[in-house]
């Protein structure tokens, strides 16, 4: 046990346990605070640290060696605080243990180097922002690298790195920077982080491993030099990460720019006022998205192009952040803009929905938290920002939840469309690729229509989500108009479209909400949704199927559907009293005499009775 700056004190345990003392005033309780917890043994020291108790413990990332003695800190009455990715990695474990994938894995990550059982956690630390914690005030960095989720605190001027660092030009650990198979995104994000927190007015680094470094900019320099090398060394080309740093942002023309950092383009509509518009924005300063995993401590959004926004094109301020569609490359870091920033959300109206109430619907890629809109557009409205006019279309196709956002700036028409197609077809020589999915709703006639919206909007420039900027032409709108007919007639020439309209995913009901939760013994309305395949009007059977305790009711319904047309019914249901993850419910569809058994599912978690 050492005091490694005054009133800052090193417990070496498990990893270095750092005691900061809170302020002191005569005849009151002497606390402090803990960056990680090692083993727990801290609580054996608190009387030799001249403390009555901790109050609480900041964990900078998930690691056993770091977070082991939590359980103790818990039952002392400490208050846990977690980086905001990896709060399930403390607070539901048992989760990760009971999903990860074991044979045949390609996830490389160390989350399996996480508590054995989970603990109670009081809440996740607010990055890019100052907290106070037991009298001591906190500011919080993110600082991916040993873990997706790692963050690194700073009080006063010392700051607390967790495994970013281990000593000058070195780490801790590189097989944890390794987290999928042949990628380089750990290893990438050190150099990035390093050169991020020297920026930082610093007199010290505290690692959780090694000792006190004291020319922090020395240290971390080194550290980003022999991470680069590192880098190049396992790539057929070398790749300027710190380039990238220093220059995310592309010039398409002087006040739109794309943000080529970012996993999905971001682009940023520059107004003269120096404040800034995003389309899209997703994840920042990407190295790579670990594809071999969803879980959320895989997925992390920053805000790390945000300095060079502004020393490169004097942005006071991001206003207002809008979305092309829902999915979570597009929109993670949204609510971080929003709390960081205070940056507005503006959402078209079919999209608004989906980012407010995620896995209400059945959808792929959906971000794990709700995104409420500041304000809800209307597809076919003009809306007004700053000096621009800018007005929102209906962009199904992709998925059927999309929106493109048409403007004028710099004498250009430009369309964002994020995800629709590629954006590198070439006539004559490469046809465009259309980038349809079945479980996004995609429906046969989408790309015809949206073909006929560029044709009539004819804009000078298209941009999109993960392809370079397209210059249109007219040969280039005709080839789309081509593509789109030519999926149309695929899709009748494979499906039996001409006996009855199955769509384009066959899918004839679906039940919302899609994943909720009850408490045991309650009870949940879920809404069938019934579209009729035959074009005359049809007699459907909805029945619910439910497991044995639960209750149902009512029990099989009829409707009548109209040609072609839908119809809802309202389904409720009672929850078996013992609690139960991923309970399954379906409904038993019979559409005239098409039978199509067990057609929708949902799942539900019944939760005990305060866990919802």
């Amino acid at each position: 046990m050492t005091e490694v700056r005054p009133g800052v004190f090193r417990v070496e345990d498990t990893c270095n346990v750092y005691v900061i003392k809170a302020p002191a005033h005569p005849g009151q309780e002497r606390t402090g605070i803990a960056v990680d917890f090692g083993s727990g043994r801290v609580l054996d020291l608190l009387g030799e640290l001249g403390l009555d108790r901790l109050t609480d413990v900041l964990m900078t990332h998930h690691h056993r060696d770091q977070a082991q003695g939590l359980v103790r800190a818990a039952e002392a009455g400490i208050a846990i605080h977690v980086p905001p990715v990896e709060r399930e990695l403390f607070a539901d474990v048992e989760r990760m243990w009971s999903a990860r994938q074991l044979h045949n894995d390609y996830d490389l990550r160390d989350d399996r180097f996480s508590l054995l059982e989970s603990v109670p956690v009081t809440g996740v630390v607010p990055e890019y922002r100052t907290a106070r914690y037991g009298g001591v005030d906190v500011r919080v960095l993110p600082t991916p690298g040993h873990t997706a989720g790692s963050v690194t605190y700073v009080v006063g001027r010392a700051a607390f790195t967790g495994d970013l660092i281990y000593a000058p030009g070195k780490v801790w650990s590189l097989a944890s920077t390794q987290w999928s198979y042949t990628e380089n995104e750990g290893p990438a994000m050190v150099v990035i982080s390093a050169d991020l927190l020297r920026k930082e007015e610093l007199d010290v680094l505290l690692p959780s491993h090694g000792d006190p470094m004291t020319d922090p900019g020395d240290a971390l320099s080194r550290l980003a030099e022999a991470m680069q090398r590192y880098v190049d060394f396992r790539r057929p080309h070398p790749w300027d990460v710190r380039g990238m740093l220093a220059e995310p942002f592309v010039e398409i023309t002087p006040h739109l720019l794309m943000n080529r950092s970012s996993q999905s383009y971001s682009y940023v509509l520059l107004s003269e006022s120096g404040a800034a518009m995003v389309f899209d924005f997703g994840y920042d300063m990407s190295t790579g998205i670990l594809y071999t995993s969803t879980a959320r401590q895989a997925r992390r959004p920053w805000l790390a192009s945000l300095p060079a926004l502004r020393e490169r094109y004097g942005v006071t301020a991001v206003e207002v952040a809008v979305p092309t569609h829902y999915h979570d490359d597009h929109v993670a870091g949204m609510p971080l803009l929003r709390d960081v920033e205070g940056t507005e959300i503006w959402a078209p109206s079919h999209i608004a929905p989906i980012l407010a109430t995620p896995l209400h619907h059945d959808l792929p890629c959906q971000w794990f938290d709700p995104i409420p809109a500041d304000r809800v557009l209307e597809l076919g409205e003009t809306v007004r920002w700053r000096e621009y006019e800018i007005t929102v279309h209906d962009l199904p196709g992709h998925t059927l939840f999309a929106a493109a956002y048409e403007f004028e700036v710099d004498g250009h028409r430009v369309l964002v469309t994020g995800d629709q197609q590629d954006g590198s077809g070439i006539p004559g020589e490469r046809q465009e690729i259309l980038n349809f999915q079945y479980k996004n709703r995609f429906a046969i006639e989408d790309y015809r229509k949206s073909a006929a919206l560029y044709n009539r909007l004819r804009p000078d420039l298209m941009v999109s989500g993960h392809w370079r900027p397209r210059w249109v032409d007219d040969a280039y709108l005709a080839m789309l108009t081509e593509r789109g007919d030519e999926l149309v007639s695929l899709h009748h020439e494979l499906l039996p479209l001409d006996r009855l309209d199955l769509g384009a995913d066959g899918v004839l009901c679906r039940l919302t909400p899609y994943h909720s939760s009850v408490p045991a013994g309650g009870e949940i309305v879920l809404t069938a949704t019934v579209r009729n395949p035959w074009p005359e009007k049809a007699v459907a059977v909805v029945e619910p199927v439910v497991p044995p305790g639960w209750r149902r009711e009512p029990g099989a319904v009829t409707l009548r559907l109209p040609g072609g047309g839908m119809e809802q019914v309202h389904l409720r249901l009672g929850a078996d009293v013992v609690p139960r993850r991923r309970v399954r419910l379906a409904v038993d569809l019979t559409i005239g005499d098409l039978r199509l058994g067990q057609h929708a599912e949902a799942l539900v978690d019944v939760v005990a009775e305060g866990e919802r």
